[in-house]
């Protein structure tokens, strides 16, 4: 009898071993076809967003101009030691042979390049050596390789020019970040404050988000009556508009801009309108000026601000302020203390999003501002199309990354607080 318990008993927990390997299986099988299903969108987000992402911040510090046009100088000068003195004679004799190298694999231009935003005046003492060495005749002996460099120009005995060439041999540098920073690396290593003549950087950047921040406060002081009233309008109401407000996304950004510039001008629109119900004499100053430029934005961000606040507004239940009616509060103070905190998250994220959007934009402050209102955008496209320096463009769209980054991570962690006083 005891054995046949026993039997029983081990069978029932081979069973329950058995049931527990399936459903691990099952499991895991179940995890692996949601992985398939997920696949396709982490490959398209890994390719679209995240490799773009990298490979900026990876330009913001590759210098590999200099090192692939003089490779063995480079290497001879990082042992060069006392930086009081000329460099011996062995490197001359390499700068020599490189020079003439480079200038044949069209490689000269690029580090020519690269050390003149380290100093202005290299670029055209590499040229203009490479091109005199090209007529020369190559020197037979270290010892006339240098005699030779001297003589195309003086500067090459002057130990400060190699002390800056040596400068920019790395492959990584910190040139570019600090640039955009307006600080500055010394030859010993330290970092001070840019002069003031290239101090720039930061003022761009302080003006970008100044915009960014009027332009938000605004959409949101004409967006939050809006979405109020999209929220609470019977619905052949509300259904109108709501299409007034996504009419601006059916036209695309680039017409949108060039419409502002013909209302704005002097002749346009909006000042022929407000000199014909006499509210001005003359006419307006409203284009290529800080005031075009927040109209451009607000007319673009606006729809972000009232579709944030309306999602949030049409869940609240207007029994709350019905309630808070009967009991006696007065209609201001019923909309302060209870409407208004309800609205609180759809506030901060169209204020989230509307700002780092504006900090952004490129195409209405080229179009509509004047020099003096152009964002950090404007800066970007100018290195990336004009200059072809990618490693200055790509740190301040690193800069302007850290920002919109900073931002997200402020709103998370309110949010997060204002859930967990909530709960």
């Amino acid at each position: 009898m005891e054995l046949a318990v026993n039997q029983k008993t081990k069978d029932a927990q081979d069973e329950s071993r058995e049931l527990k390997a399936r459903l691990k299986r099952s499991q895991r099988q179940q995890k692996f076809k949601a992985l398939l299903l997920v696949a396709p969108l982490f490959l398209f987000t890994l390719v679209v967003f995240v490799t773009p992402i990298a490979l900026m911040l990876f330009k913001s510090i590759e210098s590999p101009e200099v090192q692939t046009a003089f490779p063995k100088t480079g290497q001879a000068l990082m042992e060069w030691q006392d930086e009081t003195v000329q460099p011996s004679v062995d490197i001359y004799a390499l700068m020599v042979q490189e020079i003439r190298h480079s200038w044949q694999e069209k490689t000269l231009s690029q580090a020519a390049q690269r050390i003149n935003y380290e100093s202005p005046g290299y670029r055209s003492l590499l040229t203009r050596t490479a091109r005199r060495l090209k007529r020369a005749e190559a020197p037979k002996t270290a010892a006339a390789a240098k005699a030779l460099l001297i003589k195309t120009n003086k500067r090459w005995a002057d130990p400060v020019t190699w002390q800056v060439l040596k400068s920019t041999v790395p492959e990584y540098t910190g040139y570019y970040l600090l640039t955009s920073l307006d600080l500055k690396q010394q030859a010993d290593g330290g970092i001070v404050v840019a002069p003031e003549n290239e101090a720039i950087y930061i003022n761009i950047f302080l003006r970008t988000l100044w915009i960014a921040f009027v332009v938000t406060v605004i959409c949101l002081f004409m967006g939050f009556p809006l979405a109020h009233l999209l929220a609470n309008a019977p619905p052949k109401y509300a259904n109108l508009l709501m299409i007034g407000v996504l009419l601006p996304f059916w036209s695309s950004l680039l017409v949108r801009t060039s419409a502002w510039v013909v209302l704005l001008q002097k002749n346009g629109l909006v000042n022929g309108l407000l000199e014909g119900v006499g509210v001005i004499d003359e006419p307006l100053v409203l284009l290529f000026n800080r005031p075009g430029v927040y109209i451009g934005l607000v007319h673009i961000l606006l729809p972000f601000m009232v579709l944030s606040l309306y999602s949030v507004m049409k869940s609240i239940p207007s029994q709350y302020m019905r309630a808070a009616l009967s009991l006696g509060a007065h209609p201001v103070v019923a909309f302060i203390r209870i409407y208004l905190p309800q609205t609180l998250p759809g506030v901060a994220a169209g204020f989230l999003l509307c700002f780092i959007m504006a900090i952004g934009y490129y195409i209405t402050p080229a179009l509509i501002g004047s020099p003096q209102d152009q964002m950090i955008s404007y800066f970007i496209a100018y290195y990336t199309n004009q200059v072809i320096n990618w490693g200055m463009a790509s740190a301040l769209g690193a800069i302007l990354l850290l920002a919109s980054t900073l931002l997200f991570v402020l709103y998370a962690r309110l949010s997060s607080r204002n859930q967990v006083k909530m709960g």
